[in-house]
């Protein structure tokens, strides 16, 4: 696997699990598996980030809730068909995963940089409030031809900048993975909570 294309795309977070270890898929014999990792924002919320790890890196039949982790890795999408359509599916896909005593003072405990195109046109608007925003859709290129999609969202004067960014462009993006629930309206009368993930950038460039 060549490393330029590991480095396109590198993550590391701090954080507590906050739930037992579940069977995702297998793949060649190796069972991979979902928990939940808990990161404090410096605004004391914290964001719920979904990581995915193999059963060879991990003792994965342990229950590690209230755990503190390092987990390193990549920032991976994947396309769920349901309800007659497709949802991207975003998770942290674990390469290393190590456990600390307790989390360090003001250490960064979520970083992300991703390297790849712009794959729609940004989406540019300013809040009621006139903060600035723009939505970013970047594909990074896996080995073996794969791609994953990973949403991201732009503030102030970044969101200017990103606002320009046309489809096929190289952009270089670091920031941190964020979680944002929102209400799913389902029918007229029901809707359910869901949550969207992506990547706060707080620096980019356009190569």
């Amino acid at each position: 696997m060549s490393d330029k294309m590991i480095e396109n795309n590198q993550v590391s977070i701090v954080g507590e699990v906050v739930s037992p270890f579940t069977f995702s898929h297998e793949v060649f014999g190796e069972g991979f598996y979902m928990a939940d990792i808990a990161v404090r924002r410096l605004s004391d919320s914290e964001d719920l980030i979904p990581v995915m790890v193999s059963e060879r890196l991990v003792d994965v039949t342990e229950d590690m809730t209230g755990t503190m982790v390092r987990v390193g890795g990549q920032f991976r999408s994947y396309n769920r068909h349901e309800e007659k359509k497709n949802k991207l599916v975003l998770s942290v896909f674990a390469r290393e995963w190590e456990f600390i005593e307790e989390e360090v003072e003001n250490a960064k405990t979520n970083q992300i940089f991703l390297d790849g195109f712009i794959c729609k046109p940004p989406v540019y608007r300013k809040t009621p409030l006139g903060r600035e925003i723009a939505d970013l859709l970047i594909a990074v290129n896996r080995p073996y031809g794969k791609s994953d999609y990973i949403p991201c969202i732009c503030w102030g004067r970044n969101a200017r900048f990103a606002s320009g960014f046309e489809v096929g462009g190289r952009t270089q993006v670091w920031g941190r993975i964020q979680s944002r629930e929102y209400m799913k309206k389902l029918d007229e009368i029901e809707s359910e909570k869901r949550v969207a993930y992506e990547v706060s950038v707080s620096k980019l460039e356009y190569v």
